[in-house]
């Protein structure tokens, strides 16, 4: 009996002990308490006013809800660089009068993540996403938003996910 008691307070123990370098988002013990996203500039060939700003804010405000760093202007243990290099529009699938029945916007940003902390951390690479939508609507208005909240969801995590929570 004083072994299996024994027994249960060491698998309590060693269980709890287990979750302090994890957390619900996946990303385990960072080495840092702050973290900069420097404006991300959008250098595609096809501009769309105002995306980069909404890019820059998606991926701070990710960070900010999914780790306990502080959001900083200058000076930071983890920097976010990069720009928008690519924002296209291309038909998918054609009606048999020649016409998009489906189009897809498609957006490419390169990243470059410095971990001052841990420079073995540090990467450049580019994210893509894209979101396919009816022929017969624009880019714009509500297809638009809805085209940018999908994508930037998708790449803001491939981002998080590749700098924070090695995945």
């Amino acid at each position: 009996m004083k072994h299996i008691k024994i027994l249960m307070v060491l698998a309590v123990l060693f269980t709890l002990s287990g979750c302090s370098v994890y957390n619900f988002t996946g990303t385990g013990k960072i080495d840092a308490k702050t973290f900069q996203v420097n404006y991300f500039q959008n250098n595609a060939e096809l501009v769309e006013p105002g995306i980069e700003r909404t890019f820059t804010q998606r991926l701070q405000n990710l960070i900010l809800n999914q780790t306990n760093l502080s959001l900083t202007t200058s000076g930071g243990d983890l920097v976010y660089e990069g720009e928008i290099v690519e924002y296209r529009v291309s038909p998918m699938t054609a009606t048999a009068n020649q016409r998009a029945s489906q189009n897809r916007l498609t957006i490419s940003v390169m990243v470059r993540f410095t971990n001052k902390n841990k420079e073995d951390d540090n990467f450049e690479k580019r994210f893509s996403f894209y979101h396919d939508y009816a022929g017969d609507n624009l880019p714009t208005g509500p297809t638009l938003t809805a085209a940018l909240e999908d994508i930037f969801e998708r790449i803001t995590q491939d981002i998080f996910n590749e700098s924070l929570a090695k995945w």
